[in-house]
């Protein structure tokens, strides 16, 4: 029944969308104790984030080529060599740590030069330290995660998730205001407890592999497999399109961050506030997401081409549905979100207003991020990479400049860029995958 794929995505994806809850939580707990804990470290703490947003956003798209390339060896039975392709991804994700730490520590030493607020600096250092030595495990553990949802073992990593999460949180709570007898270091304090509960996720993952007989035939095939230049070109292949597609996505807002610091404190908070409520839809929609994109590699190994499409479809209408359920209590309470993060009225105020650019944008939102993983699903990803140079640097990050100031819309300007770049982008993503599957039906590829 054509139905039916409504009932396997929910149970592929489910899990995936507890373990982005976990992740939404976890926003939510930072920006609510640094907040409290001073609207400056607020602040400093919404440039930071949108600066490595860019950098771990990039390297959980470039992880993602692992999944139609594990997705479709499993769909063909091929368990084995699913674990060498796992070794050759951790070799592609440690060698791609390199070269993002490298970057964002160019971007430390430079950090005074990008107009931000002098008082913000002090903060700032620290914090962006901890999350830069957190990086490597990171990508560690996405080369596992891709490789567990790919072979539809997605409950390991909601644990997993969950769990760091946990972590995470409880580090806050000691050491942001330095309880149980721990000193009270501020936005340090929740940089350090990001840099625990990182190291701890990849550090689990690792062990469940390799030392649980739950992956026992994969760890087989990564024992005997090499890292081979096939398997690392492949996945370097389809990883740097959908990296560039992801970061180019996430720029689009990380640069808007450096806009709105020119407007001043107060809107950078205002701007870290509305981050982490866009998270709660926007982490979602990509769980759900992930389930379509390993659905559609499987069937695409079988070369089941009407079920690739039916998946796409019935995956969209799963995330529209997840749309309307987030998005009603957030219109209902935009008057009171504002104050769970702050005291203060005047940031509460603009959190209010930019809750309706926020809405008009989550439809384009979801359609992109549903066909995008489409598109990864089916391994045709190089021309993502010229539709998110369309819709976030040619449309959505001028707009943001001309609404924003040349039109003294100010942060709320900014905010209405973002409903023109991420419809643009779902609607380029939408014909290009019907474009490739019909001409897909009858051939392989």
């Amino acid at each position: 029944m054509p139905t039916s794929h409504y009932r396997a995505l929910l149970t592929l994806g489910l899990p995936i969308v507890i373990g982005q809850i976990g992740i939404i939580i976890l926003g939510f707990a930072d920006t609510l104790m640094i907040g409290r804990h001073s609207t400056g470290e607020l602040a400093a703490a919404g440039f930071v984030n949108n600066l490595f947003n860019l950098a771990l956003i990039f390297s959980t798209g470039f992880a993602y080529g692992l999944t139609p390339c594990a997705g479709r060896l499993f769909g063909q039975g091929k368990k084995s060599e699913v674990g060498r392709i796992l070794k050759n991804s951790l070799a592609a994700n440690t060698l791609l740590a390199l070269v993002v730490s490298g970057i964002m520590a160019g971007v430390y030493l430079n950090i005074d030069r990008m107009g931000q607020p002098e008082e913000l600096l002090p903060a700032m250092r620290p914090y962006f330290l901890c999350l830069l030595a957190s990086l490597p495990f990171v990508m560690w553990f996405n080369g596992f995660k891709q490789f567990a949802d790919s072979i539809t073992d997605t409950k390991m990593s909601m644990w997993i998730l969950l769990g760091g999460n946990l972590t995470n949180i409880v580090g806050n709570f000691l050491l942001i205001y330095g309880y149980l007898g721990l000193p009270e270091l501020g936005l340090t304090g929740a940089g350090l407890a990001t840099l625990v509960s990182r190291i701890l996720m990849a550090t689990v993952y690792a062990g469940l592999f390799f030392g649980t007989r739950r992956y026992a035939l994969y760890r087989e095939g990564f024992r005997t497999g090499q890292v081979n230049r096939a398997d690392f070109g492949e996945l370097n292949r389809l990883g740097w399109p959908i990296a560039g597609q992801m970061g180019m996505e996430t720029a689009s807002f990380s640069l808007s961050a450096i806009m709105v610091g020119w407007l001043g404190s107060t809107e950078l908070a205002t701007y870290q506030i509305m981050i982490a409520v866009s998270q709660v839809c926007f982490m979602m929609y990509y769980g759900m997401g992930a389930a379509v994109s390993v659905r559609i590699s499987h069937f695409c190994g079988q070369h089941d081409w009407n079920n690739v499409r039916r998946t796409a479809n019935q995956g969209f209408h799963l995330i529209l549905l997840i749309a309307a359920c987030s998005c009603l209590p957030i219109f209902l309470l935009r008057h009171d979100i504002g104050g769970w993060f702050t005291a203060d009225a005047t940031v509460s105020g603009m959190v209010a207003q930019v809750i309706f650019p926020f809405l008009l944008y989550q439809f384009g939102d979801g359609l992109q991020i549903n066909y995008a993983n489409a598109l990864r699903g089916i391994a045709d990803v190089r021309p993502m990479l010229v539709f998110a140079f369309i819709a976030y640097f040619v449309i959505s990050l001028p707009l943001s400049y001309v609404f924003g100031f040349v039109l003294h819309g100010g942060l709320f300007g900014i905010w209405m860029s973002y409903p023109f770049g991420l419809t643009s982008a779902g609607l380029m993503y939408y014909f290009r995958f019907r474009k490739k599957s019909r001409s897909a039906s009858g051939r392989k590829i």
